[in-house]
């Protein structure tokens, strides 16, 4: 008996789509236990083995890029482009290598996010293409320059194909999408409780003063990490391997832990602009400090949609590499709105999925 089978493309941008993909895929296996879950990313699969408990494929295949840069701030728009017009130079031999391989593995469905190419590959071998996402790479390329206009042309040419869209919460208008269903937040639950992380890194400060400093799968250069030393009374804690020894800042290198893990003990996150860590911390309601990102316009989507439903503080990226973090000794500011978001995006895209596939 064949078993139901879903494939997930995953863009190629740090790690954020591939862990709010796993999400997904993580409850589409609680729900239906006899799943095969084809995950095709570059992401590492350590990565992917911190949200999916169970087995599943990992297919290193990238169908775009994303964004090339040198840090989660810094971005090569040229680099991003020519990496783009190689990756179209080869979309035929790409669409018709992958919707082979859909073909030969039975799979059921295809989930993207957000890819434009998973449409073609998965209407190629006859297939559905659902993504999800809270942009479409059109809308970050539009800001570029005329010379990115027929990569977008490609993009929006699939984006139209597109079978069905569950548009994330804190999203862009993604009007190119014919049919879309808006969904809750994603994102991953904490495995430890507030007690035992406290006794496993032995942390002494009460949660207003433990912040997580966490910069996104790419990290930051230049971190003014001395600033900390400024802060004795506070807790900092990062995943950041090359980060100096401090006595007030823990380095988590144990790649079994995630951020969200260390949601529980702290008081505010400290963060750029990135949809994973924002939706994780809303939906755990841990306030947040956000630096600003010139240049990605889902930054700025991000930033309005926290402010309305998060405490936050929005810090000058400029203020932060000077080592002005002052705005530390002051509280977040309130949401903008009462109403809060709904938690349960990854069970509501799951259950709508098992439907299909079983």
């Amino acid at each position: 008996m064949k078993r139901p089978t879903l494939y997930c493309a995953i863009t190629g941008h740090g790690f954020g789509h591939a862990v709010r993909t796993a999400c997904i895929a993580r409850r589409v296996q609680e729900l239906c236990p006899d799943v095969l879950v084809i995950m095709a990313t570059r992401s590492p699969r350590w990565l992917l083995e911190c949200y999916l408990e169970k087995p599943f494929i990992h297919r290193p295949v990238a169908f775009d890029v994303g964004v090339v840069q040198a840090d989660s701030l810094q971005m090569d728009e040229n680099a991003t482009r020519q990496a783009l017009e190689n990756i179209y130079r080869r979309e035929n031999t790409l669409v018709a290598t992958e919707s082979n391989y859909l073909r030969n593995n039975r799979v059921d469905l295809v989930l993207a996010d957000i890819p434009a190419l998973a449409v073609a590959i998965a209407h190629r071998a006859d297939l559905p293409c659902w993504m999800s996402s809270n942009f479409g790479w059109n809308f970050i390329y539009r800001d570029w320059g005329d010379e990115f206009g027929e990569v977008i042309e490609k993009i929006e040419r699939d984006y139209r194909q597109c079978d069905l869209l569950f548009q994330l919460p804190l999203a862009e208008p993604m009007e190119i999408f014919p049919r879309k269903i808006a969904t809750g937040l994603l994102g991953g639950d904490p495995r430890y409780s507030e007690q035992i992380l406290k006794e496993k890194f032995a942390i002494k400060t009460t949660k207003d003063k433990t912040i997580l400093l966490t910069f996104g799968g790419l990290g930051l250069e230049a971190i003014p990490y001395q600033v900390l030393t400024k802060f004795p009374d506070y807790q900092f804690i990062t995943f950041d391997a090359q980060a100096p020894r401090l006595d007030n800042l823990i380095i988590i290198k144990d790649k079994t832990y995630r951020p969200v893990d260390l949601m529980p003990l702290c008081g505010r996150i400290f963060s750029k602009p990135g949809f994973g860590t924002f939706a994780e911390a809303l939906k755990w309601e841990v306030p947040i400090i956000s630096l600003t990102r010139d240049g990605f316009a889902e930054a700025q989507v991000l930033l309005a949609g926290l402010q309305n439903y998060g405490e936050h503080q929005i810090v000058p990226h400029q203020q932060f590499f000077a080592g002005k973090w002052d705005f530390l000794l002051e509280n977040p500011k309130k949401p903008r709105l009462t109403q809060k978001l709904d938690k349960h995006g990854d069970r509501q895209i799951a259950e709508k999925i098992v439907a299909q596939i079983s």
